[in-house]
């Protein structure tokens, strides 16, 4: 079902007053697709970008995930493009991964099932050749991820001539992922006259830089503050020790099946989050988790997804590549195994669950050397994560060396971000013990040059005038001499 679509069978108390969809004056085939996916009620974002957009105003559009941007942009586009036309595509939504991408095309599948118009998805890790055929039947819209936009485009398979709109989806996660060049790139190539739509949860510096370069007078939209976790989302925070007392806290939290009964895991890397989805098989069994991250192959990744989705595994493990785009009802926890490294991360791992009106839990596990990064989330999101104690029965490990050793280093190195002239705990440590070798060295030549002075003195001898002078060297040579003589 769509995100953030207010369910006219359960309609919220303090939600009465909303419009209804039949407000924005959307065709009736428009209409109809939404009523069969039992929706009557637009979200906040949706009130108020659906207006503007129809209005052909360029709009720029903050608020949480899992609020309803999709179908804020998507419903007005649709009403404007009316029927399909011509071959070439005349909107261009752009997305930093496949997985939202492929989300994005599902959401307009559900608005247009009473039109003619056609869409079209590309993106990488699949071969072109079956995206170049679809794009050569004939598009409206096409949902596309910037690189592999570019690589068709170059190879002269997409026509742009005829866009009237271009929309940057999850912009935020655009600039994280570096495409500020690609987008610069593409915006060389599409048509000057077009309505821009610009969609994001937070707004950073590259953002506003984007968006200057991007959007014309834009109509801002925004819902929440920027970087605002969604109310509907419960934040906890505990503070471990070490990664095998995370791995107990993990393992006891899971016991509550009724309670965790649809989870994911985040992880900042790849080798972090194949390690606990293998820790996680071996005591759940493979029909109950899987692991998602960039260097697992398209259908896998998909096939895990949808599985995930249809409620037939409990747990998935991830990284922050799906963090966006990841649209699935009802997920009852997320667990921020590791704390994310891109402060922004963290509202989006969150923004999974909660989301369209629903409760869920953001727990997240942390480290000495990761209350850094606890401190300035919780500076962007304007509010302090609450602590709670790990539970009973909870075994805390105690930290290894090479761990402890590691946790130290990453702390200075933190302290040197916030003050260069900070040289470290280990430097201070080393020049410590470079010192104390020093002394150690000192007193050692110390000690051996008064043993060559006590050896030198019992080589002196004191002649017959009185007078010390140093003993022969090879008093056997001198004797076999002297028998020789």
């Amino acid at each position: 079902m769509p995100p953030g679509l207010q369910s006219s069978t359960n309609p919220k108390p303090y939600l009465c007053s909303m419009p209804s969809f039949e407000d924005f004056k959307l065709n009736k085939q428009i209409l109809n697709a939404v009523a069969d996916a039992g929706f009557t009620e637009p979200t906040p974002i949706q009130q108020k970008a659906i207006t503007p957009v129809l209005a052909g105003q360029d709009i720029m559009g903050i608020a949480q995930t899992g609020t309803g941007k999709t179908a804020a942009y998507v419903l007005p586009m649709l009403m404007k493009l009316k029927y399909a036309q011509g071959n070439d595509a005349r909107a261009l939504i752009l997305a930093p991964t496949r997985e939202l991408a492929l989300q994005i095309a599902e959401h307009i599948g559900i608005f247009s099932k009473y039109t003619d118009l056609r869409t079209t998805v590309i993106y990488g890790g699949l071969g072109p050749k079956t995206q170049i055929a679809e794009i050569k039947k004939g598009i409206d819209i096409l949902v596309a991820t910037p690189g592999r936009f570019l690589d068709l485009y170059l190879a002269g398979n997409i026509n742009t001539q005829y866009l009237q709109f271009m929309v940057l989806d999850e912009a935020d996660k655009m600039m994280d992922m570096g495409f500020i060049g690609s987008l610069h790139r593409i915006l060389e190539v599409v048509p000057r006259k077009r309505q821009n739509l610009l969609f994001s949860a937070t707004m950073s510096e590259l953002v506003h830089k984007i968006s200057g370069d991007f959007l014309k007078f834009p109509t801002v939209v925004e819902v929440a503050e920027q970087a605002t976790p969604a109310e509907t989302v419960n934040q906890v925070l505990y503070q471990v020790p070490n990664l095998k007392t995370k791995l107990n806290l993990l393992q006891h939290l899971l016991k509550n099946v009724d309670e965790f009964n649809r989870l994911i895991i985040f992880c900042k890397t790849k080798v972090v989050a194949d390690n606990i989805f293998h820790y996680l098989e071996r005591r759940y069994g493979r029909d109950q988790v899987r692991v998602i991250h960039s260097n697992k192959g398209q259908n896998t990744r998909m096939n895990s997804i949808n599985a995930f989705k249809d409620g037939d595994v409990r747990i998935l493990v991830a990284t922050d590549i799906a963090a966006r785009g990841l649209d699935v009802s009802h997920v009852s926890h997320v667990i921020n195994f590791d704390v994310p490294i891109i402060i922004e991360d963290y509202v989006h791992r969150i923004g999974r669950t909660g989301r369209a009106y629903n409760l869920g839990e953001a727990i997240t596990f942390c480290t000495k050397s990761e209350e850094y990064y606890i401190r300035k989330i919780e500076k962007l999101i304007r509010q302090s994560i609450p602590v709670s104690p790990i539970p009973e029965g909870v075994f805390v490990e105690e930290t290894g060396y090479d761990e402890r050793q590691a946790i130290d280093k990453e702390i200075d190195l933190q302290k040197r971000k916030e003050n260069p002239e900070f040289k470290g705990a280990f430097h201070e440590k080393k020049a410590k013990n470079t010192k104390s070798d020093s002394a150690k060295s000192k007193k050692a030549g110390s000690a051996k040059y008064q043993k060559f002075g006590a050896d030198k003195a019992k080589k002196m001898i004191i002649g017959k005038d009185g007078k010390q002078r140093p003993a022969p060297k090879k008093k056997g040579i001198k004797f076999d001499k002297a028998k020789k003589k």
